[in-house]
């Protein structure tokens, strides 16, 4: 009677299969198409790769169900065959190999953040991954195989939602970086422990880096656990050769590094991107060429003990984060002006601007992130250049549009290291709205997400939850629109953000002070201070424009009139001043600030809309 697939882990060292995505590609099938699909429109291409895989000399195949998930389904139109795909990559995998190999339930990652640095609730992720679970069961596998998931909470939420519909075994692998740790930066101890703790079966490492930088990490967690481990590694990592991105790891490359994983402890060794049937012919000579005894070697090298930090660092006090945290923190109303950076490498223009603003007793300046998706300056460049030449308070705006979750990271521990304190946290606008609408956009995470990174940073924790040695003690601003056509959905994403740590906020623009008022009552449970917007029109074509063709903005109609019947150009620019003052005098018993957006960075309009102050509004520049 053939062993179970747990049986024959206690056997000895066992073979797995190479890359589903890298045959099909290499078949002719276009890397944009749904390979989950092909369970149903192409079986006899999918059994094809099953049996060539089987006959290399692999032990157990993956279901062709990666991504056979409602999350990433979605995106073809599909997210209603989830049981369909994955019952049927089972069956298709089970009637290719028979009782010659082993069938292994392939399950990746949602490819949606989740919380708290994205929306997806972890019950909504269990539920995803159960539904994708049961259909696998239903079609018969031996194992479930849970790969190629950057972050230890998807992964936890995997093997749950696995044990809750089978009592098979559950092999769960995370993907490593070059520096061995995961993406989100949990070295290899914590992996191993984590997964241990989880029940998993066996624990692993795959995919994103090839064979040198996993038998690193691989001999760091085999010293973690009693668990057996396995490792399928990329065929190194890609490289651009004429145009297309090619692995380069040879089979023969491949069955060096074998030899070196059974010897370090490994129990399953197969391949990811890259790999072939050829490569996987070389890993199961490889096992082969080792003697049995071998199997059980420990590595050569002694491991360094893990530092273990108990607790992170206490979160600075929000007084003491800039002059303009400790103005709000005292419950002072706060003036700030928005100058956008040049789309040039001069900022002597800018800083002017900023100057004049500072002696004009202006608290701080807002310096925006590429607004409207358009091609500046960078931001950061002169948030530091007004920081040191000037010496004004800088909002800096940072938004999720143009950098991946480890840039965003890295960029919010630079800020606190040179002082830029106050940070607005935004989505950003889609390229689409832009100079550049061919421009790709990352939006790892919205603002939200963000928020939840910054605050962990604020509280001495990188994104993964690792203790670092300093907190960044960052004020964090939200944005808001009072004006939002679907209300309910604005003030439910400004719960969302102050849960998440924002500390203050800055609004939309506001012309019609019963809309602030509406917005304030209605987020009365979750207050935080907040800074009213403004923006002083130029003239009926710019609101028009404003009205109607941004989003977010919405001028109304008995102003829009008012402009429409000034007499002459410098009428109209009254008249908008003039509203600019209405809105803020009516909206001043509700807000702690002000953030005036002047159209066209003019310093003189923004002043004319702040003369209207009460001096009991008017703050110095410096606290204590």
């Amino acid at each position: 009677m053939r062993l179970t697939f747990a049986e024959r882990l206690q056997a000895g060292v066992v073979v797995g299969d190479g890359a589903m995505g890298t045959m099909l590609y290499a078949k002719g099938v276009y890397i944009n198409r749904c390979f989950d699909e092909l369970n149903a429109t192409s079986p006899e291409l999918v059994q094809e790769i099953h049996r060539a895989y089987v006959e290399a000399g692999a032990e157990f195949v993956e279901t062709n169900t990666f991504g056979a998930n409602d999350f990433k389904l979605v995106s073809h139109g599909l997210s209603d065959r989830v049981a369909e795909l994955n019952r049927r990559g089972a069956e298709l995998a089970r009637e290719a190999v028979g009782d010659r190999a082993w069938v292994g339930g392939s399950m990746g990652p949602l490819g949606v953040p989740l919380e708290p640095i994205g929306r997806i609730a972890f019950e909504e992720a269990r539920a995803s991954f159960r539904a994708q679970a049961e259909a696998l069961e239903e079609g018969g596998v031996d194992f479930f195989l849970i790969e190629t998931i950057r972050r230890l909470e998807e992964v936890r939420e995997a093997i749950a939602a696995v044990r809750e519909v089978s009592d098979k075994p559950v092999v769960a692998m995370v993907s490593i970086t070059e520096d061995r740790d995961s993406a989100l930066g949990d070295p290899p101890e914590k992996i191993a422990r984590s997964l241990d703790e989880w029940g998993a079966d066996v624990i692993g490492l795959n995919c994103s880096v090839g064979p040198q930088p996993m038998l690193e990490a691989l001999q760091r967690m085999i010293n973690c656990t009693d668990r057996p481990t396995a490792v399928m590694p990329n065929a190194g990592s890609p490289r651009l050769v004429e145009g297309r991105f090619m692995y380069l790891s040879s089979p023969e490359y491949f069955s060096k590094y074998a030899r070196r994983f059974v010897r370090a402890g490994a129990r399953v060794i197969g391949g990811c991107c890259g790999t072939t049937p050829e490569h996987v012919r070389a890993v199961k000579r490889a096992v082969l060429s080792v003697r049995p005894d071998d199997h059980k070697l420990t590595p050569t090298e002694p491991i360094p003990a893990v530092r273990v930090v108990e607790s992170a660092a206490a979160p600075v006090p929000q007084a003491e984060k800039s002059d303009l945290a400790a103005k709000i923190a005292a419950g002072q109303f706060v003036t700030s002006v928005e100058i956008s950076p040049p789309k040039s490498p001069n900022p002597e223009k800018s800083l002017k601007r900023i100057a004049r603003l500072r002696e004009a007793g202006v608290d701080a300046v807002n310096i925006p992130d590429g607004p409207r998706a358009s091609a500046r300056m960078s931001s950061a460049a002169l948030a530091i250049l007004a920081t040191q030449r000037v010496a004004i308070d800088v909002i800096l705006h940072y938004c999720c549009r143009d950098r991946n979750l480890l840039s965003m990271q890295s960029d919010l521990l630079g800020a606190g290291a040179i002082g830029l304190r106050n940070i607005l946290i935004i989505t950003g606008d889609p390229p689409k709205l832009g100079d550049y609408p061919d421009a790709t956009a990352v939006f790892d995470v919205d603002a939200i997400g963000l928020m939840q990174i910054a605050n962990r940073l604020n509280h001495g924790q990188d994104l993964a939850g690792n203790p670092i040695d300093q907190p960044t003690g960052l004020l964090l601003g939200c944005g808001a629109n009072p004006a939002a056509i679907n209300l309910d959905e604005e003030i439910r994403r400004f719960e969302y953000k102050v849960e998440a740590g924002a500390e203050f906020c800055m609004t939309q623009p506001v012309y019609d002070s019963s809309v602030f008022e509406n917005f304030i009552r209605r987020t009365e449970h979750c207050r935080i201070p907040t800074l009213v917007g403004i923006l002083p029109l130029r003239n009926y074509k710019n609101a028009e424009f404003l009205s109607n063709e941004v989003p977010g903005m919405e001028v109304p109609e008995r102003i829009l009139k008012r402009l429409a019947d000034s007499a002459s150009p410098e009428d109209a620019r009254r008249v908008g001043i003039d509203v600019a003052r209405e809105a803020l005098l009516d909206s001043l018993p509700l807000a702690q600030g002000v953030y005036v957006m002047p159209p066209f960075n003019s310093t003189k309009a923004a002043l004319q809309v702040l003369e209207v102050l009460p001096e009991s509004h008017r703050t110095s520049r410096s606290v204590g």
